[in-house]
Order: C-alpha cells, then sequence, then structure tokens
C-alpha cells in the first residue's frame, strides 16, 4: 500500500514538472507608438497590462511588446524577419497610423501588411493573427479618410484575421484618457486600450 502511493506521489510530482516545464506560448504585440506606450512607462503600456492579466489567470503566454515609435508599414516590413527568428504563436498587428498621418499612399501600406502577414504564416501556418483598425484625422480629405477605414477590415476578411475595428475606440477624443497630443493614450488610456484588445484576445487564448 505505501508502494503504491508513493508511485501515485511520483506520478503527481513528475506531471507538475512537466506543466511547469512547458515553455511558454508567445504573444507578439508588433506596432508602433501605441504599443510601444510612447509618453509612458514601459510596463504601463497595455502589452504591459495584458501580460498582468495573462500572469493573474495562470495562463502560459509571454507577451513580447514588438512596438516601435514612429514605425510605418514599411518599417514593420523591413523588420518584421528578424522578429520572427523566434517562434510567436499569436500575433497582433498593429500598424499604419504613422503611414495615414504621413499621407502615404495606402496602398502601399495595404501591401506591406499583406506582406507582414504574409511572412508571419510562412514562418508558422498555425499562428493567430489579430489585425487592429485605426483612423486619421478628416483633414486628409474623405476619400482619403474612407480608404484608410477600409483597409483594415478588408485585410481581416482576406485573411481570415480577427479584427479590432478601432483599438482607440474607447480612448480617442477624451481628455482623461489621452496625453496632450490627442494621439497617445495616458496611463489610464493604457488599460481601457487593454480591455479592449482583451475581449479579442482573450477568446484566441
Amino acid at each position: 500500500m505505501k508502494k503504491r502511493h508513493s508511485i501515485i506521489i511520483l506520478f503527481s510530482l513528475l506531471m507538475s514538472m512537466n506543466i511547469y516545464s512547458q515553455e511558454k506560448k508567445s504573444i507578439l504585440f508588433f506596432g508602433d507608438s501605441i504599443s510601444a506606450g510612447y509618453g509612458i512607462q514601459p510596463q504601463q503600456a497595455f502589452p504591459a497590462v495584458i501580460q498582468d492579466k495573462i500572469d493573474s489567470l495562470g495562463l502560459n503566454y509571454e507577451v513580447i511588446n514588438g512596438g516601435l515609435s514612429g514605425e510605418t508599414s514599411a518599417g514593420g516590413l523591413r523588420r518584421i524577419n528578424w522578429v520572427l527568428q523566434r517562434d510567436i504563436d499569436i500575433m497582433i498587428l498593429e500598424l499604419g497610423g504613422n503611414d495615414g498621418l504621413r499621407g502615404i499612399d495606402l496602398s502601399s501600406t495595404k501591401d506591406n501588411l499583406q506582406q507582414i502577414i504574409d511572412r508571419a504564416k510562412a514562418k508558422n501556418p498555425e499562428i493567430e493573427i489579430i489585425i487592429a483598425g485605426m483612423q486619421v484625422p478628416p483633414n486628409l480629405g474623405t476619400d482619403y479618410t474612407k480608404e484608410f477605414q477600409d483597409l483594415y477590415p478588408e485585410l481581416a476578411e482576406k485573411n481570415n484575421l480577427t479584427l479590432i475595428p478601432l483599438i482607440l475606440d474607447k480612448v480617442g477624443g477624451r481628455d482623461e484618457f489621452m496625453q496632450p497630443d490627442q494621439i497617445h493614450p495616458n496611463v489610464q488610456g493604457h488599460k481601457v486600450v487593454a480591455e479592449t484588445v482583451w475581449d479579442y484576445l482573450y477568446k484566441i487564448l
């Protein structure tokens, strides 16, 4: 009886060790200053807030913040291969906003984002990709604004991606959530953005 009990304890211990030795799956936030947390501390940016939430739930995922302030879709395309040197299980693609602010030809933006998606899928056919939609100021013209808004749903539909229609939906234009530049969320704003992203991410986790 004692021998059987010892075997059960040993088996349970080995199972526990196996669970905790499993490598964490990775979640890449690949974006610009919004993901990078411009104007605040890195640990206050919404990817870090999401990591805290993941840890609190005991989920086996590691967040990688691949945000770079000022990044365009072309810049993202240039560095995606380097980022994909490590295995990525989930990617949140948050790029294109700086293209819009600079009035870049959106056919180029769309092509760059498509290539980023293609390279991520080529590296890992099982990768889950969430694409974050954005908006640009109306002063760029009605046609440009409409084309920019349509860009993200079109990419999501074409590639069967999860779409966050507007990542700054609940913070944009609200002083309590935005920094004085009215472009970047403040600390409280990042908490709200984290909740917006989490609504879509959690379903995949």
